[in-house]
């Protein structure tokens, strides 16, 4: 593989056995009337994080990958470690897990327990989807093995969109895929939603477009007049590639002004599945990093969303952009900074009506299936060859139902009087009427009623009682919504 200079040393069972012990001897360090939580400073959740002066699970020894199997294409993978440092220590076998959420700092256990996407997702599903088994350590302290079919199996469909409120994920066995070493890519302008909507239906049926396979497929809404769909191919054939980690950036490269003749693009398979990172897709903007005068000034070092986090969490410690907001005159901001999920025959719907309520642009989105096992290379691993995508409770997708994950990250002015939260409780309500669902790793504003119907209901209550009877951890709609 070209990237197989970034390979990073597998560290092996006995390194993750002394992990795992560090990890149990906290979590008994942790008084009985403590909640439990992880002793983590870094975050890729937007939402109020849970304060305690209690100590935390020390998981400094679970940010690894313990093995890689290239003849089984799968992988083991420790819960806390990202993204990149899997990602990195198979491309040198020419893999790739089948599902690569887009910032480099999500961790495995983060994507697995909340909920990842990606370009892949149309039809490889969600990260949890690929996942064999998976050893947690529960809120009664005891850490047990879960797979598809096992004892444990409630758990196991159970723990994605659980966000930690079931458990911590010490090790994870995941699929990968074979990835060819560069990505062709094509990107198609719309200045109809509707035929957008309708493109995106049939190439998600198909595969192809214009005769050429598509391997990977998101899109990019700037205006309800000026829209893509990035349909990429992997290629092993050699050629020039584009960068976009210096001075070019990704998502101003898409647009073009021909509807006929689609923009061409190349990247390797390394810069592709981080080609959102640079600049934490369009949000680098807010920092004044796509400027070319400050940008060319800008350590390339900081030009990754992880840095850009940290920026965010200062203003959110100090209120920076506020304060800026009023010396100017101008009111405060809401932050609106969401992933949802609608049917893809109500995306434009969805599309149209966020552009004409919500002052954000651009938007990103990324359809997505539940896992189908019509399609034999791609199931190849799974156990006993099941004959259905399994379920997911806690965040319940139609099998055979295609839908489309909607990105917007931003911010709103907030109006006089309104409610703490105004236009989050709009989108949640058209969200809602639209036959969707809305990720939780931001700000929600949901009744406890209408969450229980959304996101579990009386059977997380019931999983939650056999894993965590203690209530050591809290719970779901207490993490996400009330934020305790």
């Amino acid at each position: 593989m070209a990237d197989s200079k970034s390979g990073i040393r597998e560290i092996g069972l006995a390194a993750h056995s002394a992990g795992v012990q560090r990890l149990l001897s906290s979590y008994r360090a942790i008084p009985r009337d403590a909640n439990v939580r992880l002793a983590k400073k870094t975050s890729n959740l937007f939402r109020a994080r849970a304060k305690s002066t209690a100590p935390g699970l020390d998981v400094s020894g679970l940010g690894g990958v313990i093995s890689v199997d290239p003849d089984a294409r799968t992988a083991d993978v420790q819960g806390m470690c990202t993204y990149e440092n899997l990602v990195a220590a198979t491309l040198p076998y020419g893999l790739a897990p089948l599902v690569v959420p887009q910032l480099k700092t999500i961790t495995l256990g983060g994507a697995v327990t909340g909920l990842g996407i990606e370009s892949t997702s149309f039809r490889n599903g969600l990260p949890h989807e690929s996942v064999l088994e998976i050893d947690i350590l529960t809120g009664s302290g005891e850490i047990v093995t879960a797979t598809p079919d096992n004892e444990y199996a409630d758990l196991f469909h159970s723990f994605p969109n659980s966000y930690g409120t079931l458990g911590y994920s010490t090790r994870i066995r995941i699929e990968l895929e074979p990835v060819k070493r560069f990505v062709a890519l094509r990107h198609l302008r719309f200045t109809d939603l509707k035929q957008l909507e309708q493109t995106m239906a049939r190439i998600v049926t198909e595969r192809t477009w214009d005769g050429i396979a598509v391997d990977y497929l998101d899109g990019t809404v700037f205006t309800p007049t000026e829209s893509y769909l990035t349909l990429g191919a992997q290629t092993d054939e050699p050629g020039p590639v584009s960068d976009y980690t210096d001075m070019n950036i990704y998502y101003r490269s898409i647009q073009h002004e021909s509807v006929n003749h689609p923009k061409t693009d190349r990247l390797t398979i390394h810069d592709y599945l981080w080609r959102w990172d640079t600049d934490w897709f369009w949000c680098s903007r807010a920092f004044g990093t796509q400027n070319p005068k400050i940008r060319r000034f800008w350590p390339k070092r900081y030009l990754r969303s992880s840095f850009y986090w940290k920026l965010i969490g200062l203003d959110q410690k100090y209120d920076i952009g506020d304060r800026l907001e009023a010396r100017k005159g101008l009111p405060p901001r809401e932050r609106v900074v969401q992933d949802i999920e609608v049917p893809l025959d109500n995306c434009e719907q969805f599309l149209s009506w966020f552009l004409e309520e919500i002052p954000i642009e651009p938007l990103w989105l990324c359809p997505l299936r539940l896992r189908e096992p019509a399609h034999p290379a791609l199931d190849a691993n799974r156990p006993n060859h099941e004959a259905a995508p399994r379920p997911w409770p806690l965040y319940p997708l139609d099998p055979g139902r295609t839908y489309v994950n909607v990105g917007f990250w931003s911010s709103v002015p907030i109006e006089s009087g309104a409610p703490v939260g105004a236009a989050n409780r709009l989108i949640e309500k058209k969200v809602s009427e639209l036959d969707g669902h809305k990720s939780l790793y931001s700000e929600s504003f949901y009744d406890e009623d209408d969450f229980a119907l959304l996101y579990g209901g009386d059977h997380y209550t019931q999983i939650k009682k056999r894993y965590d009877p203690d209530s050591r951890l809290l719970d779901l709609y207490s993490k996400a919504v009330q934020r305790k």
